[in-house]
């Protein structure tokens, strides 16, 4: 899941109840760079980025669990119309599913070490019918999923 000096990050993914809200976001012109690709702004720019940039990525927790992944790609400066500096998290388009994880809210973002990232989903399963909200989450409670 990740190389000696590999660090992920972990965030809320607001207003998103399943994978596929956030997919949808991202399909959309405004959720892009000029480069046609992902990002997420975020105000804070990580103290450890390269770690970040070495196999890094960015994990999505969905109404407290965390449900998939995607590549983090690069780190973006970019000047908001405040004049503010905020970091684009740059990010393969390619969203991987993983086990669904309890985790209680936080704001911002997080670092998450390899050790406790959710595995991904085993071949075969990434495209099957998420279990009901309510089911995961009790299933990822006692461990199950």
């Amino acid at each position: 899941m990740g190389k000696s000096g590999t660090i992920h990050l972990i965030k809320l993914c607001v207003g998103a109840e399943r994978v596929e809200d956030l997919t949808d976001w991202q399909a959309t012109a405004r959720a892009k760079g000029p480069d046609g690709l992902p990002r997420h702004i975020t105000r804070m720019w990580p103290k450890r980025a390269g770690e970040v940039l070495n196999g890094g990525a960015l994990y999505w927790v969905f109404k407290g669990l965390v449900l998939c992944r995607q590549p983090i790609l690069r780190l973006d400066e970019i000047t908001g119309h405040d004049g503010i500096m905020r970091c684009g998290i740059v990010l393969n388009p390619q969203v991987i599913r993983v086990a669904a994880t309890a985790r209680r809210p936080f704001q911002g973002w997080r670092y998450l070490s390899p050790e406790d990232a959710p595995r991904d989903l085993p071949k075969g399963r990434e495209t099957e019918e998420a279990l009901p909200q309510s089911l995961q989450t009790a299933l990822a409670e006692i461990g199950v999923l």
